[in-house]
């Protein structure tokens, strides 16, 4: 009897096992796919189901082509319709959500970036399903961790739902490879042409030949300190050139009108995880901290021996930064 129940047991988990399907949203710009939405193929990977691309746009032949090469997809969905090439959920999300339906998906993962973040809730409140959003651990294909509280606590998440809709933060998981994958390409069989309901007019894109800073192995960031714009475009870029880093910028700088929003890092801006995280005039809010406290190497800068970024700093040097980043800086260029 004992043998026979634990037969029946590994059979129905083999079965399940099999059942088990996911839909991996890839995100692209510029005929490529974007190196965000890699470590989101590798968190589809783990959930032990085939993995299937979605792709949508006007020139996602070309992009499922490349997506078809990933290691870890063993099919390829997309919509080839320009509607879709701005990710405007008014009408992604519809699409989305009758692919999945048709699909019979049971995980669906995408990127936890402000793609990820504006299309897929919306996708489940069309399913009436609860999303799982940022996570930073898949321990089984129902089991989830998930930072709460600002990074204060995490959550690990147990879920019996028929559908999983799944955000991944992309510092968690190594991004998948790019070549060695053979899959299969065919066009999604459903295209509901959802109206849109509002206009894309125009995107004004900053240009620069630094790092991305959701991708850079090094970041240097900004914060209050550094007192106004003049001051963080005089002392950043070149202590960012000088170590060939990526310029981020906390809140308080975003807000001040210091840098672009875009650079933002934090809580509420891009989660980073570079090998060097250097913090410039930063105290270290807990709203900060939520955005890079993953980082492998922590530096800070700081004239407060009491501001709270040197208790996750692994190096902090308490200084006028006016004075310290120029010297930074000069050494850094004699070295090279």
């Amino acid at each position: 009897m004992f043998a026979l129940r634990n037969a029946s047991r590994r059979l129905y988990t083999s079965r399940r096992s099999r059942l088990l399907s996911t839909l991996a949203v890839l995100e692209h710009r510029g005929g490529q796919v974007s190196a965000s939405s890699l470590p989101a193929v590798t968190a589809a990977s783990k959930l032990g189901g085939p993995v299937t691309a979605f792709i949508a746009g006007g020139d996602s032949a070309s992009v499922a082509a490349q997506a078809a090469k990933l290691v870890g997809v063993s099919k390829v969905l997309h919509v080839p319709n320009g509607a879709y090439d701005k990710g405007l959920p008014e009408n992604f999300a519809p699409l989305l959500a009758e692919n999945i339906k048709a699909g019979g998906f049971t995980h669906v993962v995408c990127a936890h970036s402000a793609f990820g973040k504006n299309i897929m809730p919306r996708v489940a409140a069309l399913l009436d399903i609860q999303p799982i959003s940022d996570v930073t651990e898949i321990k089984d294909a129902t089991t989830f961790v998930r930072p709460i509280y600002a990074g204060n606590a995490i959550a690990t998440v147990k879920t019996g739902q028929p559908t999983n809709i799944i955000t991944v933060r992309g510092t968690a998981f190594p991004a998948s490879a790019t070549e060695g994958g053979n899959a299969e390409v065919a066009e999604a069989p459903v295209d509901p042409k959802a109206p849109a309901l509002v206009e894309w007019v125009e995107e004004n894109l900053a240009k620069s030949e630094r790092p991305d800073l959701a991708t850079a192995s090094k970041v240097v960031s900004g914060g209050r300190g550094l007192k106004n714009k003049v001051k963080f475009d005089e002392f950043m870029p070149p202590l960012a050139d000088a170590l060939g880093a990526a310029i981020g910028a906390s809140r308080a700088a975003v807000d001040a009108g210091f840098a672009d929003n875009s650079l933002q890092v934090g809580q509420t801006g891009k989660v980073v995880a570079p090998q060097l995280y250097m913090a410039v005039g930063i105290s270290g809010a807990i709203q900060h901290l939520a955005g890079m406290k993953d980082s492998k190497v922590i530096a800070a800068i700081n004239k407060d021996a009491d501001a709270p970024i040197f208790q996750v700093a692994d190096v902090g040097l308490v200084a006028d930064l006016f004075q310290a980043v120029p010297e930074l800086t000069e050494k850094l260029k004699n070295e090279k």
